[in-house]
């Protein structure tokens, strides 16, 4: 038997097609490309555009994997562009730079390269990160924010108390497991209540989800900052910014994100979601995009 995951890509690929997705590859610059789902609109002139939506996503895991959910039930109204960062799924650099800033930065020149220039960005975890420092850099194009499982910015305070939630001294040994009882650590973590599973899935999920396993321990170590360091303060921001929990996540729990609520003031509103965990738009897809649509109808 086969990878179920690698067996599962062609399946994913044709749901796309249905959802009227295209897999793009746009050059950033000489050396550095990346890969986007875009909607077949945007690249037939012919058809009238909706309003745009970038989701972002995390360490682990493509854009794909990340969002499927959330594709399938918003592309019929929005426009939905899905990338994959770099050295996080299919895109690549040659450069040294692995910061949220680098990120930020590639993923807006690509964004421009396929017509995109103002959006509302959707970010979980890093995604939700890059998306933050995005906001920062090009608020002329960033028409409003909905965040799950991220912070404004991973300070070394934030950072030492999210491990210490989860019993971990660093972020590589967590993210980046190299066995199967790993796998199972990050993912029962990451849920409120994860179901039973066969072994596997683990060892699949294990050999196919942690690749440039080298540049994501770059990207890990370039991202928290020293609290002096720290340079995001809630006048960076004029979008209405809209945080999505669930409301058992273990990783950054309900005194962190209502720390970073009030912290970005009146522009900022807050909703958890039962019964979920740092994974809440996989776990309890049809509820997140209850709430997701009814934020971005509004903006």
């Amino acid at each position: 038997m086969g990878n179920i995951f690698t067996i599962l890509n062609p399946i994913l690929n044709g749901l796309m097609k249905t959802a009227g997705m295209t897999y793009q590859l746009v050059e950033i610059e000489p050396g550095t490309t990346m890969y986007f789902w875009v909607p077949t609109r945007s690249i037939n002139p012919n058809k009238p555009p909706k309003p745009a939506v970038v989701f972002v996503h995390g360490i682990i895991g493509s854009g794909l994997i990340t969002w499927l959910f959330q594709i399938l039930s918003l592309s019929s109204d929005f426009d939905v562009y899905v990338p994959n960062l770099i050295f996080l799924g299919d895109s690549i650099t040659d450069r040294p730079e692995r910061s949220t800033t680098f990120q930020a930065e590639c993923l807006v020149k690509g964004l421009m390269k396929i017509g995109v220039e103002k959006f509302s960005l959707v970010g979980f975890t890093y995604g939700g990160m890059v998306g933050f420092k995005l906001a920062q850099l090009y608020p002329h194009m960033v028409e409003s924010m909905v965040i799950s499982s991220a912070v404004i910015e991973m300070t070394e305070s934030v950072s030492n108390a999210s491990l210490k939630n989860i019993g971990f001294t660093n972020w590589s040994d967590f993210l980046l497991p190299k066995t199967v009882t790993g796998v199972k650590v990050l993912l029962s973590t990451g849920t409120h209540k994860w179901p039973w599973l066969p072994k596997f899935f683990y060892k699949d999920f294990l050999e196919v989800m942690f690749d440039n396993r080298k540049e994501k321990e770059k990207i890990l170590e370039a991202l928290v900052v020293s609290d002096k360091d720290a340079t995001i303060t809630p006048s960076n921001y004029s979008q209405r910014i809209y945080l999505l929990y669930g409301d058992d996540d273990r990783i950054f729990n309900k005194k962190i994100s209502d720390n970073m609520k009030e912290k970005l003031g009146k522009n900022a509103t807050i909703q958890y979601v039962k019964n979920a965990g740092h994974l809440l738009q996989i776990e309890q897809p049809s509820t997140y995009n209850y709430y997701l649509k009814k934020f971005l109808s509004n903006s």
